[in-house]
C-alpha cells in the first residue's frame, strides 16, 4: 500500500478504462479525483452505471459539483479551462492520468471537429494545469492508431508515426508532440501510452466485442470488415490498468542517457518524456475473436462480411519489450478468459 495522501486526477473516469483505473487505484490506497463530461457519444446509462459502481450516486451529479463516493467525482469538461484550473489549484494533484478523449476511428471521419475540441484543446488544458500546478507524473492515453500506414510489424515505439489514417490518430499523435514540448519547456514528467484494442467488462458499445455480443444475443446480423481478414492485439482492461498503476510512481527523468540527439528515437528524449506500447503482444484473427464470443454465448452468430472501412488497418501487433523491462509486467490475459468476463457482465446488465 502507498501513502494515502497521494492524489491522482483521472480524466474520463466514467469511461471504460477510466472507471477500471479509478477502481484499481482506490483499492491501492490512492486518493482518486475523477472527472468526466458524461457526453452522449454512447449510452450515458453505461457511464452512470460505472460511476454508481464507484459509489457515485447519479442523482447527486451536477456540473462542477464534487460528489464523494469511493472516489471524488466532478462532472467537468476538459474544454472548461477556468474550472479545470480551479480544480488543479484546489486539489494539488500528485499525479494526473488523462484518459478523457473523443474516441473512435470511424466517428472521426464524420465528426472531425469534436476530435480537435476534445483531444487537442482539452489536452492542452491538462498540460496547462500540470504546468501551473506541477505534478510528479502525467500519464496520458495515446493509441495504436498512430502507426497508420506502417507495416513494420510488430509496432515499435521507436518506429516513426508520420502517416496517420484518420483525424483520431492524428489527434493522438499531436498529444504526444504536445506532451514532449511541455516536458521540454516546463519539465513536466510525461508518459504516453499507445493502447492496443482494449476490451473487457463494461466496455464501450461502439467496440467490436460489445457489437458482436449484442447481435448474437439478439439473433441479429453483425458486420465483420475486410471479409474477416483482420487481426488485432486485443488487450484486457485489467492488464491495461495494472500497467498504469505500476507506471505512476516511475516518472521519466530528464537527460535520458540512451537518447542520442544525432539519431533521435521517438520514444525518449533529453526531456522527462517517454512512450510505451500497451498490448497483449499476441494478435488474434478477427474470425477467431468472433468464435470466442460464440463460445462464450454458446450460440452461432449471423455474420455479414464487408469490405475494410476507411481509416481501418488490417492488423495491429504491439512490441511491448520496453514496457515489460520498465515495470516488470507484461499484459497476458488469455483472449477467451477476457471474452468470457465481458459476456458474463453483459448478460448480467442486459438480461
Amino acid at each position: 500500500m502507498i501513502n494515502k495522501k497521494e492524489k491522482v486526477l483521472v480524466t474520463g473516469a466514467a469511461g471504460f478504462i477510466g472507471y477500471h483505473l479509478s477502481k484499481l487505484l482506490t483499492k491501492n490506497g490512492y486518493d482518486v479525483v475523477g472527472i468526466d463530461n458524461i457526453n452522449d457519444y454512447y449510452d450515458q446509462n453505461l457511464k452512470y452505471a460505472r460511476l454508481e459502481d464507484l459509489g457515485i450516486a447519479r442523482d447527486k451529479i451536477a456540473d462542477n459539483v464534487p460528489v464523494k463516493g469511493d472516489i471524488t467525482f466532478v462532472k467537468l469538461d476538459l474544454q472548461d479551462k477556468e474550472n479545470l484550473m480551479e480544480l488543479f489549484k484546489r486539489e494539488k494533484f500528485d499525479f494526473v492520468v488523462n484518459l478523457a478523449a473523443q474516441a473512435g476511428v470511424r466517428y472521426s471521419i464524420e465528426n472531425p471537429q469534436t476530435y480537435i475540441d476534445n483531444n487537442i484543446t482539452g489536452f492542452l488544458n491538462i498540460l496547462e494545469g500540470c504546468r501551473n500546478y506541477p505534478v510528479k507524473h502525467l500519464v496520458y492515453a495515446s493509441s495504436s492508431s498512430v502507426y497508420g500506414l506502417s507495416e513494420e510489424i510488430p509496432f515499435s515505439v521507436d518506429s516513426h508515426t508520420d502517416h496517420p489514417m484518420a483525424i483520431y490518430a492524428a489527434s493522438k499523435k499531436a498529444n504526444e508532440m504536445m506532451a514532449h514540448s511541455y516536458s521540454h519547456l516546463f519539465g513536466i514528467p510525461s508518459t504516453g501510452l499507445r493502447f492496443f484494442t482494449v476490451y473487457g467488462p463494461m466496455g464501450r458499445p461502439d467496440m467490436a466485442l460489445y457489437l458482436f455480443t449484442k447481435a448474437i444475443v439478439e439473433d441479429k446480423e453483425f458486420d465483420v470488415y475486410n471479409h474477416g481478414n483482420m487481426s488485432r492485439d486485443f488487450t484486457y482492461v485489467a492488464d491495461i490498468v495494472e500497467s498504469i498503476k505500476r507506471l505512476l510512481p516511475l516518472a521519466p527523468m530528464a537527460n535520458n542517457p540512451n537518447f542520442d540527439p544525432k539519431k533521435p528515437k521517438p520514444s525518449s528524449s533529453t526531456a522527462p518524456y517517454q512512450l510505451f506500447n500497451i498490448g497483449n503482444n499476441s494478435p488474434v484473427q478477427l474470425m477467431d475473436f468472433v468464435k470466442g464470443v460464440e463460445k462464450a454465448l454458446n450460440k452461432k452468430g449471423k455474420i455479414n462480411l464487408k469490405p475494410i472501412q476507411p481509416g481501418d488497418v488490417p492488423s495491429t501487433y504491439a512490441n511491448v519489450e520496453s514496457l515489460f523491462d520498465y515495470i516488470d509486467f507484461k499484459p497476458s490475459t488469455p483472449i477467451q478468459e477476457g471474452i468470457d468476463a465481458f459476456v458474463a457482465k453483459y448478460l448480467e446488465m442486459n438480461t
